[in-house]
């Protein structure tokens, strides 16, 4: 497998060199890093090219990297079942830069789409149907973006009064931002602020 990679890499390498950033093989799999403005053209060529055949869209994965320039990166899994090859492409961009769709080469990116754009808030150029998929209608914000809170904006609950399902604004019952980080063995603040109580009670 390990040689077929490296005939691949080189292939890819050859017929696309300007438009490939960096190559590499790892775990059985070839990762290629290119601009989003060469997406399409890429992914085209590697269905379709007799030496690729790669005729199988496995998944479109997204990353966040709220510090850097180019804060999202998307991945998308290829395979070839008739070279038993699997090859991953890998594009950086801006948060509100738009990406070229794959819909029309590979039809089941339709729903992949959707949940990246769901998940992160990456819009797609060109998709048939970009909406939520797997959050509600009214739902607030990208749940897989680094600054997105692990509690959410909004909590939904069956109201017995107005006899239907609300959504209101998330309430702690607890406050979960109040941590003590002392060392076990010097004993926590709640500890040592009784023990002070106790002390003065004894001097006194």
């Amino acid at each position: 497998m390990l040689e077929n990679l490296n005939k691949l890499e080189k292939l890819l390498n050859s017929e696309l060199s300007s438009k490939i950033l960096n190559s590499s093989i790892k775990d059985d799999e070839l990762l290629i890093e290119i601009n989003e403005n060469n997406l399409i053209e890429i992914v085209q060529f590697l269905k379709s090219n007799e030496k690729c055949k790669f005729k199988q869209l496995i998944d479109i994965a997204g990353v966040d990297y709220p510090q850097e320039e180019k804060r999202f990166k998307l991945v998308y899994l290829f395979l070839s079942h008739e070279n038993n090859n699997r090859i991953k492409l890998s594009i950086n961009f801006e948060a509100k830069q738009l990406i070229n769709s794959i819909t029309k080469i590979f039809p089941s990116a339709n729903w992949m789409e959707r949940e990246v754009f769901d998940m992160y808030g990456v819009k797609f150029k060109n998709h048939p149907d970009l909406r939520r998929i797997l959050t509600d209608y009214g739902f607030k914000g990208h749940p897989l973006r680094k600054d997105f809170p692990l509690t959410g904006f909004n909590e939904v609950r069956y109201s017995e009064k107005e006899k239907k399902v609300i959504y209101e604004p998330v309430k702690l019952e607890q406050n979960y931002r109040n941590f003590d980080f002392e060392s076990p063995w010097e004993g926590t603040n709640y500890i040592k602020e009784v023990k002070n109580i106790e002390k003065d009670g004894k001097e006194n």
